[in-house]
């Protein structure tokens, strides 16, 4: 992008690849269409910072996915709360459990919550992509640019902490 390529060149020729990524972690049209305009706003005002114009296509992906996630993380915190409350309002319906039962969700739900944000962010990362968006372990991969095997196993280790985590939290 250091004007050897004009900015709409780049639009025509990425805006497919960059859609796709975005639409692969947001599950959204219009989310995805979000990804790729903040994608290259982002890119045109960072593009003195690329070194090597063949490098332009890997460099957009990059920021596609890591602006997709962020959107995808927005996304799920403004829909959060009125999930939360409906889920435990639903709960207590179908289920008849008591109030103290809805109570005692509503910790658990906010330790594994604070659990969370205890992890790396790449832990963080696909825990949310495979939990919260759906994600199969391919996609993942193909979004991450990682193996699938090597997926699998970041993920377990993943769980695993967040799961030590929420139980040193309950024992504290």
């Amino acid at each position: 992008m250091n004007g050897t390529i004009h900015f709409t060149d780049l639009y025509s020729l990425f805006y497919k690849r960059l859609f796709l990524i975005g639409y692969s972690i947001t599950r959204d049209k219009f989310l995805a269409e979000d990804v790729v305009q903040e994608t290259f706003i982002k890119a045109f005002n960072k593009a003195d910072t690329l070194e090597d114009n063949g490098k332009i296509g890997a460099w957009l992906s990059v920021i596609a996915t890591r602006t997709a996630i962020d959107i995808a993380r927005r996304e799920k915190k403004n829909k959060a709360i009125l999930m939360e409350r409906e889920m435990l309002e639903f709960l207590g319906k179908e289920t008849k459990e008591t109030i103290e039962q809805i109570v005692e969700a509503g910790f658990l739900l906010e330790e594994i919550k604070n659990g969370i944000r205890k992890l790396s962010l790449e832990q963080q990362e696909l825990l949310i992509l495979r939990l919260l968006k759906g994600l199969k372990e391919e996609e993942i991969a193909h979004v991450l640019h990682l193996k699938p095997a090597t997926v699998k196993t970041k993920i377990y280790r993943a769980k695993k902490r967040l799961r030590f985590l929420v139980l040193e939290a309950r024992s504290a």
